[in-house]
């Protein structure tokens, strides 16, 4: 399952390279629509799944927008961010992973209530269509991680606070980490939050609401619960006479 995972990260990842490049370049200029998710899979003989990531990180970079019927198309947003992450943030190890949850808690669950508090009804569909990918690809058993950061994402813009999306921007790469960990696992799976669409769930209703309270109690279960996974997956890996 992981080795399919990495796969159609690493697809995604190409293909999401291939259009930012002609988007950035001009060759596909503000307003082009882009090819459909059927062309897109016949002409590079990828699966959907791959062209949704694909899209769905275009989407967070602001490069392109999806318009209800219609189709996808390219935004002006001028060059695309550099890449700069965290300094020594690294995800290859299980401590690192917990370093960066703890660092997320602090963040998003302010987040959350500031989004509760100052959402607009276009947030509201942003986040609801990105919950909606989420739950898609959680059904079908297939790789989350671009849609899950979509969601969180998200909730970030809704804050209205630009440094929120721009901080989600800097710890991109450590979101969702299992497949980066390797040899730090010694043999231990990590299995996905079997809750997680019921604290989806009730983050977003707690922000459509405009209940801050319960949006950050929601996010902080959330978040609390990945820490505490890791932290189990930590302990099974001590070594014992």
């Amino acid at each position: 399952m992981e080795q399919a995972e990495r796969k159609t990260e690493s697809l995604s990842a190409r293909l999401s390279e291939l259009l930012r490049e002609r988007i950035v370049s001009g060759a596909v200029k503000p307003g082009d629509k882009l090819p459909s998710e059927a062309e897109l899979t016949r002409v590079h003989s990828v699966s959907r799944t791959v062209v949704r990531e694909a899209m769905a990180a275009l989407r967070i970079e602001g490069l392109v927008e999806a318009r209800r019927g219609s189709g996808v198309y390219a935004l002006d947003r001028g060059p695309v961010s550099d890449g700069q992450s965290l300094t020594g943030l690294t995800t290859g190890r299980i401590t690192g992973v917990i370093e960066l949850l703890e660092i997320r808690g602090a963040v998003e669950v302010r987040a959350a209530g500031l989004a509760a508090m100052r959402r607009s009804n276009a947030n509201i569909d942003t986040i609801l269509d990105a919950n909606n990918v989420v739950a898609e690809f959680y059904r079908k058993n297939e790789p989350t991680r671009e849609a899950d950061y979509r969601f969180h994402y998200a909730i970030a813009e809704a804050t209205q606070n630009t440094f929120f999306p721009q901080f989600l921007n800097l710890i991109r790469t450590g979101m969702v980490p299992r497949q980066d960990l390797g040899k730090s696992l010694a043999g231990h799976v990590y299995t996905r939050n079997p809750a997680l669409l019921q604290e989806h769930r009730q983050i977003v209703e707690a922000i459509i609401y405009q209940d801050a309270a319960a949006a950050e109690a929601a996010m902080e279960q959330h978040l609390e619960g990945n820490l505490a996974r890791y932290r189990a997956l930590l302990r099974d890996t001590i070594t014992t006479e």
